[in-house]
């Protein structure tokens, strides 16, 4: 039997602003399996009262989706931006700085598996806050098919690699 004492220890964090890579496309997986239960909960939460994501019967009436109700589409980008927090946020992150150009072009319904992937657009050294820097992200989600679902770029701030010493 090993000790753990004295081994390597890797914890998992997101990426230094050195890491990110301009035009480099980061995989966010597993993807996520939306349920009923999810587009419920979370509607309900956010106070989204809108009859496509409640009301099964009245929706089943409507023409262009099936008869199926509709994932919330903020549950969608909530969504393809937690895919993406492991791998390149976690504990580096200061600051959203903001979300532009979010579209949905297809629509997610209860069974569908959401996968993220996002890519750095661009970075640069933030000129009042010294230590941290602007990386511009564009999130893109698909379902399980590989339909584009969501596309989202914003702007965060995130830390430059401490100094070792």
């Amino acid at each position: 039997m090993t000790s753990a004492e004295g081994a390597k220890r890797v914890t998992q964090r997101g990426l230094w602003y050195e890491e990110f890579e301009v035009g480099t496309v980061y995989e966010h997986r597993p993807g996520r399996t939306i349920t009923e239960a999810d587009n419920t909960l979370f509607t309900t939460l956010t106070m989204n009262t809108q009859a496509l994501h409640l009301d099964a019967a009245w929706s089943a009436t409507q023409p262009g989706f099936g008869g199926q109700r509709l994932v919330n589409s903020m549950l969608t980008l909530s969504t393809i931006v937690g895919l993406s927090v492991a791998q390149l946020t976690q504990g580096t992150l200061v600051a959203n700085l903001g979300f532009h150009e979010i579209a949905f072009p297809a629509p997610m319904f209860a069974g569908d598996t959401l996968y993220g992937e996002t890519e750095c657009t661009g970075k640069r050294l933030s000129k009042s806050r010294p230590g941290e820097g602007i990386i511009d992200l564009t999130h893109i989600g698909r379902n399980q098919d590989g339909v584009v679902v969501a596309r989202a770029s914003r702007s965060t701030l995130v830390r430059v690699r401490p100094e070792e010493g």
